[in-house]
C-alpha cells in the first residue's frame, strides 16, 4: 500500500497536467459517473496522507491505492483502468483503487493537521487525539489516520525502532517526552522515506521492517502482527521498551 512520501511524489510527477482538459474519461466498474469528467479543467492535484486528489471546479476525484494499487502515466497496461483520463496530449491510468468523489469543500472534508507531511501539521493536537482513546496501543496509534494521515506499515515500524518503543505500548502509559519523540520520528522519517523512494534507495535503509535481526543488539527480531488491524511489527524485546 502507498504511504503518504509515495503519494506525494505522484503529485509531483502530475504537475503538467494541472490546468488541462478532460476529453475522455472512463471507470472500469461503475463506481464513478464518468461523464461528469468530460470538458472538465483539472485545477490542482492534492494529496491528504494516502488519498491523492484530483480536483476540478466544484468537485474532487479521491483515488485510494488500496493495497495494489498502480498508475500510468502516458501509458497503460493490457488490463482495463479502474480509471482513464485522456488530454489532448497526454493520458492517465489508475489500476485497482478505489474512487470517490467529492462535492464538498475539501477544507470541510480533511484535517490538514492531520498529514504528517504537511505544513499545517500539528503536534499538540495529535495528541490530544491520542489521549482521548484509552488504551490506545502505539501501532494502532501510527496506523490511525485521523492521527498520522500517511503513515503504513514501514513507517510505523521504522518509527517505532528508532524511539525505541515497542508497538504494543500503551500511549498513556508513555512518558509525555516519549510520545513526543515518537511523532518527531515518525515526521523525520516520512521525509526520509520520500527522498530515498525518489533516489530508489528505500529498502537499503531500512533498519527494522522486514529485517530479521536488530542492529543494536544483534538478537533476532520478534515478528507479530499487533493491534487493531494486526498488520505485521518487527521489533526487538531488548531496546524496544513496552509501557503498559
Amino acid at each position: 500500500m502507498p504511504e503518504g512520501p509515495s503519494i506525494l511524489i505522484l503529485k509531483e510527477k502530475l504537475q503538467p497536467f494541472t490546468g488541462q482538459k478532460v476529453i475522455a474519461a472512463s471507470c472500469n466498474n461503475g463506481t464513478l459517473d464518468t461523464r461528469i469528467l468530460t470538458g472538465q479543467t483539472i485545477t490542482a492535484f492534492k494529496s491528504w496522507g494516502k488519498h491523492f486528489l484530483i480536483c476540478f471546479a466544484g468537485f474532487t476525484i479521491r483515488i485510494h491505492m488500496m493495497m495494489f494499487g498502480t498508475y500510468r502515466i502516458n501509458s497503460r497496461t493490457e488490463k482495463s483502468p479502474r480509471l482513464h483520463l485522456q488530454f489532448e496530449d497526454g493520458e492517465l491510468n489508475f489500476y485497482a483503487c478505489q474512487l470517490k468523489l467529492i462535492e464538498e469543500p475539501l477544507d470541510e472534508v480533511y484535517d490538514w493537521q492531520a498529514d504528517v507531511m504537511s505544513e499545517a501539521w500539528d503536534t499538540k493536537k495529535a495528541i490530544k487525539k491520542m489521549k482521548a482513546i484509552p488504551g490506545l496501543l502505539a501501532c494502532d496509534a501510527l496506523m490511525d489516520q485521523q492521527i498520522f494521515s500517511g503513515v503504513g506499515n514501514i513507517i510505523k515500524n521504522e518509527a517505532l525502532f528508532r524511539s525505541r518503543i515497542h508497538p504494543e505500548s500503551v500511549m498513556a502509559a508513555m512518558p509525555p517526552k516519549k510520545v513526543k519523540e515518537l511523532i518527531t520520528e515518525t515526521i523525520l522519517y516520512s521525509f526520509e522515506f520520500l527522498e530515498q523512494r525518489k533516489e530508489g534507495t528505500l529498502k537499503r535503509h531500512w533498519q527494522a521492517y522486514h529485517k530479521k535481526e536488530c542492529p543494536r543488539n544483534h538478537v533476532p527480531f520478534i515478528s507479530k502482527d499487533t493491534g487493531r488491524s494486526r498488520r505485521a511489527s518487527f521489533y526487538c524485546e531488548l531496546c524496544q521498551v513496552k509501557y503498559q
